[in-house]
């Protein structure tokens, strides 16, 4: 009996924390519009929220789906519009490999993300590098290039995979 008393109240302590990253996410999210003269639409608002309560990274075509089961019979270009907006302004990511996006999990803004894919179990672990690492910058100034944003990705097998 215990036991199951113990198991409720962890469920409910990670439900509790991830309703109040939710909030946090939303909250920054609707701010970020009013200071920017950004319009927060509800399917941009329900867009954001797919993704964030998502455990691993989700598919656009998935996005679009769930945005189906809240809304009647959304358009493709209303869903996509959505996932590019909160994309061009880095609330989630685009894992480029898995064609799949997830929620910035950094409470800051920046031109890059790295992330750790899991090839067992498909998790996706965000690391929080907000600059290029110096031997990126030393070759692309050697090659006279300007990075502006960038994306790095590692596969390999997590700790609970291994």
């Amino acid at each position: 009996r215990i036991l199951y008393f113990c198991k409720i109240v962890v469920l409910y302590c990670y439900n509790i924390n991830r309703l109040l990253k939710m909030k946090s996410i939303l909250k920054r999210a609707l701010n970020f519009c009013l200071e920017n003269n950004h319009r927060f639409t509800m399917p941009r608002e329900l867009v954001l929220q797919i993704i964030a309560s998502s455990k691993k990274p989700v598919k656009a075509y998935d996005v679009l789906e769930k945005l189906g089961e809240l809304v009647n019979n959304p358009k493709p270009p209303t869903a996509y519009r959505a996932i590019e907006f909160w994309h061009k302004h880095n609330f989630i990511h685009r894992i480029e490999s898995l064609g799949a996006y997830s929620i910035c999990k950094a409470e800051h803004f920046h031109e890059g993300s790295q992330f750790m894919i899991c090839n067992e179990c498909g998790k996706v672990i965000e690391s929080h590098i907000c600059k290029l690492p110096q031997d990126f910058v030393k070759t692309a100034k050697i090659k006279m290039f300007s990075p502006k944003k960038w994306n790095v990705e590692i596969n390999g097998v997590c700790n609970d995979c291994s």
